[in-house]
């Protein structure tokens, strides 16, 4: 049977959880652990639902099922990381199979961790709580970065607050990760960055994913970004970093 798990109104001071998934016993493991844990703990089992929890919740992590009854959870995802108010959520997915297609896949629509059916509850706990840090992080981050709301390099701009990204007035459109990857450049000019700090900087604090995944999608952003790929420098034998603005243009 499908159920929904209603709580008690949060505090100020407890950090938010939502948990979207159609397992009865899951939802009541997941929401008494996690509780214990101090959290607070609000479920429901259907996608539909997720995005009008969100909004009222205003949770720091959800906690995402990739298969739900109404529609898959990457949709959801895609729904969040679209939203004007949840955009900067952290998302953890939940995954039946432990294949990198499944991993790759959510990361593509913009989770920031996942974990496999069945999971031990205590490393779920540890991932929610380190998503939980990252994510004050970022706020944090963010906060600095949006009195200007604006990161350039020459005639490219990223509205950090819509989410959007422009080349000379134009608007371009990016895939959540790549969003991230340019972000994360434009925030630290000059920092070379490896594939393994990429992976735990953008996709997630803890994955087994391939490295060359990352040569993947820096491949797809240069694309994206056009004429402005070249911001993206190669730093033979290890890694990435933004090219710098004043360098003669090839």
């Amino acid at each position: 049977m499908i159920v929904d798990i209603p709580m008690s109104e949060p505090t100020d001071t407890v950090e938010r959880i939502l948990l979207v998934d159609d397992e009865p016993d899951l939802q009541r493991l997941v929401v008494f652990n996690l509780e214990e844990a101090g959290f607070h703990v609000e479920a429901v089992a259907r996608a539909n639902d997720a995005i009008p929890a969100a909004e009222r919740l205003k949770p720091h992590v959800v906690i995402l099922d990739l298969m739900l009854p109404d529609q898959p959870g990457t949709e959801v995802c895609r729904r969040l990381r679209s939203h004007p108010d949840l955009s900067d959520v952290a998302v953890l997915m939940l995954t039946a199979r432990g294949d990198e297609y499944d991993r790759v896949l959510g990361f593509e629509v913009g989770a920031d961790d996942y974990v496999v059916k069945p999971f031990s509850v205590r490393e779920l706990v540890l991932r929610v709580r380190g998503l939980v840090k990252r994510a004050e992080e970022r706020r944090i981050a963010r906060s600095s970065r949006d009195a200007g709301q604006r990161l350039a390099w020459r005639g490219l701009e990223i509205d950090v607050v819509r989410h959007r990204v422009y080349a000379d007035g134009k608007e371009l459109t990016l895939r959540p990760l790549e969003f991230k990857l340019i972000s994360l450049f434009l925030t630290h000019p000059g920092q070379v960055f490896s594939r393994n700090q990429l992976l735990t900087e953008v996709w997630s604090m803890s994955t087994d994913i391939n490295t060359r995944t990352v040569d993947t999608h820096i491949k797809r952003l240069r694309e994206n970004l056009g004429s402005y790929g070249e911001a993206v420098e190669t730093v033979h034998g290890y890694g990435y970093r933004l090219r710098d603005a004043r360098a003669t243009e090839p």
